[in-house]
């Protein structure tokens, strides 16, 4: 990837500091592109991750995707600071794990917290800066999913639902926003971040043995499929890239 390829162009991650987050933003600044790294609760992280990211003109900035009024600000600030917004990575999400027959275990509070910040922290994050990617003359939306939309395994009901909801926001967003804004989703399945790490080695084993590929992502793949959309994908909008290792095939 060309030093210069993003060179002149603003991107913003929400969640930045995370390890897929943080993966994101060094690749998008390697590539040139000066990058907001976007935070709720982590200050000091995300700060510290801006300070090093390569090349100029990056910083934190609070972006809390489960509250509009923030968003508001974000996008003020950015279009004050930047002048300009040409990526946006709708990175941030969580989720916890629950037995997926475990129904009692699935609490109406976690369900309203997946949905609130997965789906509609995605989609309000889009509207707060849909005006200045529109502005930009090629905006993107890169929605970050995951492979538990497809195939409805993963960490809990809710948390697969709610990448599920991702990858149809993304179709009607693609559809609606065009032609200034192009809308994906990178759909990977287990990747070597945040989550992963604090979950027993014996179940990442596992999950890398029932991939095809034999292991699971890592951060770097995740975001090297953000650079593909933002660089190659040029004539690719409203549609789904796995970064998987296959895993569906299983």
């Amino acid at each position: 990837m060309s030093q210069a390829e993003l060179s002149g162009q603003v991107a913003l991650v929400t969640g930045g500091a995370g390890g897929i987050g943080a993966a994101i933003c060094q690749a998008l600044a390697g590539a040139g592109a000066a990058v907001v790294v976007g935070f709720s609760g982590n200050e000091a992280r995300a700060q510290a991750l801006a300070r090093a990211l390569p090349g100029e003109g990056h910083r934190a900035l609070l972006t809390r995707v489960d509250d509009s009024t923030t968003l508001s600000a974000a996008a003020e600030s950015v279009g004050k600071t930047e002048g300009r917004m040409d990526i946006l990575v709708n990175n941030a999400g969580l989720t916890t794990p629950v037995p997926h027959e475990d129904l009692e275990g699935l609490t109406d509070e976690w369900i309203d917290t997946i949905l609130r910040v997965n789906v509609r922290g995605a989609f309000a994050c889009t509207r707060a800066f849909a005006p200045l990617l529109r502005a930009s003359g090629n905006g993107l939306v890169v929605n970050i999913s995951s492979v538990a939309g497809r195939t409805g395994a993963g960490s809990n009901v809710a948390y697969c639902a709610s990448k599920a909801a991702l990858d149809s926001m993304t179709r009607s967003l693609g559809r609606a926003l065009a032609p200034g804004i192009r809308v994906l989703s990178i759909s990977p399945g287990w990747v070597d971040g945040d989550y992963a790490q604090r979950m027993p080695p014996e179940l990442i084993a596992e999950q890398a043995a029932r991939t095809p590929l034999g292991r699971i992502a890592q951060p770097q793949e995740v975001a090297h499929a953000v650079l593909a959309a933002a660089t190659l994908l040029t004539f690719s909008t409203g549609c789904v890239i796995p970064v998987d290792g296959g895993r569906p095939l299983t």
